[in-house]
């Protein structure tokens, strides 16, 4: 491993790209502290912690806002929308591209049609992160968190507005910039960023919780090991992949016979990723509101009352309801994102053009419907882990009486989103190691730092 570090900052452009990925996650992090002019800040983080303790359908939201903004919704900045209006744009279009033919042809023309998809995105981004900034200006208002002088001023309406959007576009450019100069997908990186920076403050708790008695030193223990465990299984299930043998049919030319090797059809078991869990967690706010709403105008008296009480106990977070239903919406947006995301007739006519085909099975249709059966069963099990990581907070939390920030770092969607991008940033490293014949994190060292024999020097 050390070796693997040393061999990183020999090479003088891998090393100038993990400084510039660097150097941009730092402008990100100065960001974050900047404060927006006009809001109350000190009331803000008290209500923000007061929302993190509570179980509700708003502590909820704001636990999936904060993450997606990079913890910016605590302390009101101009960073404090971050990342997630492109976020939201991206899943948009993606969800268009299967429905609508237009943009799927676009899709296929290549840089060029891609390019203008990508245009159409920032559009759609700069929109979006208006409608959220108006959003969460006119909340923050109704809670008294804004200042009473500001509040009807037009002027401050629009300045706050556009510093909201500006930075949106600003967080935008720089995840591109990573992209096209640093190593790593640049606005997951920032996504990371923010997840991380909030791991000293959950420690800061444990240790404040220990020094009060309100847990145990076996309990601490008992939470390192399981934080452990989890990462593993995460990176475990997140790299799995169900390999199909792919035979190559052979030609002959002459008396040559060309040809006939055997490959594998790598397919992921969790190849959907973090995003049912994100749709499952921002669902799952919408009943505990409504029948939030539905409880405090309604006589609690009545049999009607009481079950609406019931419901909206039950359906609130770490409770059976909460836990079974989104455990179900997980299943459902996994299967549905594989049907968005896997064609398996398009990818059984690539093995036909190609000249390959699955042994025992005829190319074309028969091909497909293998390949749709597979991927079928392997999202079972893909869907199954996700459930385990996104219910595994909320237990943790129960058991050991922990606040829901502390638990988040053991399953979640911040420890997959973490988990995916520390693996892709790994990958790419090692990626370039390999391709100048240096041995990698993941490939076998000498143990001697030396350089692995290329094609000359075999």
């Amino acid at each position: 491993m050390l070796q693997a570090l040393i061999n990183v900052f020999k090479i003088a452009e891998l090393r100038n790209k993990i400084l510039f990925t660097i150097g941009m996650l730092a402008v990100y992090r100065l960001g974050h502290w900047i404060p927006l002019p006009g809001v109350n800040q000190e009331q803000l983080a008290q209500t923000y912690n007061r929302m993190q303790e509570e179980s509700s359908a708003a502590s909820s939201a704001v636990a999936v806002i904060s993450m997606l903004s990079g913890g910016a919704f605590g302390h009101s900045t101009i960073f404090g929308l971050g990342v997630a209006p492109y976020i939201s744009a991206s899943i948009i279009f993606q969800l268009l591209m299967t429905v609508w033919p237009a943009l799927k042809k676009l899709q296929e023309e290549g840089p060029t049609g891609r390019q203008k998809i990508m245009e159409w995105t920032r559009y759609a981004t700069i929109v979006l992160a208006i409608i959220q900034a108006v959003s969460w200006l006119k909340v923050s208002a109704a809670s008294n968190l804004i200042y009473s002088q500001w509040i009807d001023s037009p002027a401050w309406w629009i300045m706050a507005v556009t510093a909201l959007t500006a930075s949106t576009v600003f967080l935008m450019w720089l995840g591109e910039q990573i992209d096209k100069h640093g190593i790593g997908n640049g606005v997951s990186m920032l996504i990371m960023a923010g997840i991380l920076a909030a791991m000293p403050g959950a420690i800061k708790e444990l240790s404040s919780a220990y020094s009060t008695n309100s847990i145990t030193l076996f309990a601490i223990f008992m939470l390192v090991g399981l934080f452990v465990l989890v990462i593993g299984s995460s990176v475990l299930l997140t790299v799995a992949q169900r390999r199909i043998a792919v035979q190559q049919a052979k030609h002959t030319r002459g008396r040559k016979v060309y040809g006939g090797q055997r490959s594998y059809l790598p397919l992921r078991i969790n190849h959907s990723g973090v995003m049912p869990v994100i749709f499952a967690s921002s669902l799952m706010i919408f009943p505990s509101m409504i029948l939030n709403a539905l409880a405090s105008g309604s006589n609690t008296e009545s049999f009607l009352g009481q079950t609406v009480l019931w419901f909206n106990d039950q359906l609130t977070y770490g409770h059976f309801i909460y836990i079974v239903g989104e455990v179900i919406l997980i299943y459902f947006f996994s299967y549905f994102w594989i049907t968005v995301q896997f064609n398996p007739e398009d990818m059984a006519k690539q093995l036909r053009e190609h000249g390959s085909f699955i042994p025992g099975l005829r190319p074309g249709p028969r091909t497909a419907e293998y390949l749709e059966s597979v991927m079928e069963r392997i999202t079972f099990v893909g869907a199954a882990f996700l459930s385990v990581i996104a219910v595994l907070p909320m237990v943790v939390a129960q058991a050991f009486n922990i606040s829901p920030g502390v638990a988040q770092f053991l399953g979640g969607t911040g420890l997959l989103i973490v988990v995916s991008v520390v693996l892709d940033f790994m990958q790419r490293v090692e990626a370039n190691l390999l391709m100048r014949n240096y041995a990698g994190f993941l490939s076998g060292a000498d143990g001697k730092g030396s350089r692995i024999p290329g094609p000359r020097a075999a």
